[in-house]
């Protein structure tokens, strides 16, 4: 799925690469799903490995490496978890625009506050109306810390209507409502990227 999102951003005109930030052994599909169980695997064991701090470095190599390339400019987008490392790049001044989507893994107002406090880079928040990780509470709180005009660089939430958490990357899209989200959430980020890049 990550893969052809990375297709429609190349697609957009942008250069685009995928990072694998679980070094090749992502959670079994069937975890993030809710499907049948995986036999001997354990979502807390996986997510022990998988803290994003630890696996932060996989995307500060591959920029560094782009850097090398002659790369000036860099646009982060993360989807669930990955928009942990997109704040992370954004404090540490390595990125210069950042698109999340139905984020995880984010302390809330805490880091809505030190984003505000600390990041350039300008911030697009893709959110949806049921997702228990990133609650109405924490959109509202995005929107009071960085919206209005207060974050210079630039703050956009756009929220979709009857759409769950993972509705940018998965979802029914026989759905209206989800397939409206999932292509424009897309749409919206691409714009974004356009505008600040």
């Amino acid at each position: 799925m990550f893969s052809l999102l990375t297709d429609d951003f190349a697609l957009n005109g942008f250069k685009t690469v995928c990072v694998d930030l679980f070094d090749g052994a992502p959670m079994p599909e069937a975890a993030i799903t809710g499907g049948p169980g995986v036999p001997g695997f354990s979502k807390e064991e996986w997510m022990k490995t998988n803290d994003p701090a630890l696996r932060l470095h996989f995307a500060e190599k591959v920029i560094a490496a782009l850097k090398a390339e002659g790369v000036a400019r860099f646009g982060t987008t993360g989807y669930c978890y990955g928009a942990r490392h997109v704040f992370d790049l954004a404090f540490a001044g390595l990125t210069h625009v950042s698109v999340v989507a139905h984020p995880s893994r984010l302390q809330s107002p805490a880091d809505l506050q030190k984003y505000f406090d600390v990041a350039k880079a300008p911030l697009l928040i893709n959110s949806c109306t049921v997702d228990r990780v990133f609650p109405e509470e924490a959109q509202i709180k995005a929107d009071e810390i960085l919206g209005g005009g207060k974050f210079a660089p630039g703050y956009k939430r756009a929220h979709w209507e009857g759409c769950t958490h993972g509705f940018a990357v998965r979802g029914d899209m026989s759905d209206p409502k989800v397939k409206a989200g999932k292509e424009g959430a897309f749409k919206e980020s691409v714009e974004w990227f356009k505008k600040y890049l």
